[in-house]
């Protein structure tokens, strides 16, 4: 059983968003997936979540040198770009109400995630079995209970601490029907145990902190 968001103030030295830190890796560009991934990130505003879970990513990967880089960050760029092939009408009533992790549209985006990574990577020169390992941490990400690699763990972690921002609780507690506050509650007691490795949960609970600073959620 994973611990619980730990209750004292997170250490100002932790390398993170919300401390005004960016990612310093030396990676090559990925521009080109960027491009060719573009029309199916503008389902549900994957265009603002994508991007804030790729910098996360790429500060877990900071922290864990043993994980694949280009996987790690090939992953979670395509991760739910599935969506953007899931009827928009269902998304919110079916993928974020009720019993959500297991509703149809969620297996469904995953599926269609491994499609487009399966569509677009091989003309931009990745080979078969780079893309099977892609689409392995794809396939799952949200409905299955388990990881199987350090670089599944890093994209599951990356795909939930873009949520503790301002952004990701301004986003999501409206997919939710929730409050931000009521929000900041299931982040604290859910989310956040959802989380694998102790370099996340430093970082969600560094994000959460300014996040409830800016956006009141102790007092509204």
């Amino acid at each position: 059983k994973r611990s619980p968001m730990p209750s004292q103030s997170p250490s100002p030295t932790i390398r993170t968003l919300a401390s005004g830190f960016s990612p310093d890796g030396d990676w090559p560009s990925l521009d080109d997936v960027w491009r060719a991934a573009e029309p199916a990130l503008r389902a549900r505003s994957n265009d603002i979540h994508t991007p804030l879970s790729f910098a996360f990513a790429e500060l877990l990967l900071e922290a864990h040198p043993e994980a694949d880089p280009l996987v790690v960050r090939v992953a979670i760029l395509l991760h739910d770009s599935g969506w953007s092939r899931v009827d928009e009408s269902k998304i919110i009533s079916e993928g974020f109400r009720g019993d959500w992790r297991t509703s149809d549209v969620r297996y469904l985006h995953e599926l269609e995630g491994c499609n487009i990574a399966r569509e677009i990577l091989p003309g931009l020169g990745y080979e078969e079995a780079f893309i099977t390992r892609v689409t392995d941490i794809i396939d799952g990400h949200d409905t299955r209970l388990q990881h199987h690699s350090i670089e599944d763990a890093l994209v599951r972690d990356a795909d939930r601490l873009w949520r503790f921002t301002p952004t990701g609780i301004g986003l999501a507690s409206g997919w939710f029907g929730k409050t931000p506050s009521q929000y900041h509650e299931q982040l604290k007691t859910g989310t956040f145990r959802e989380l694998i490795t102790d370099s996340a949960r430093e970082i969600a609970a560094a994000e959460l902190a300014r996040s409830v600073e800016l956006l009141k959620l102790d007092v509204i």
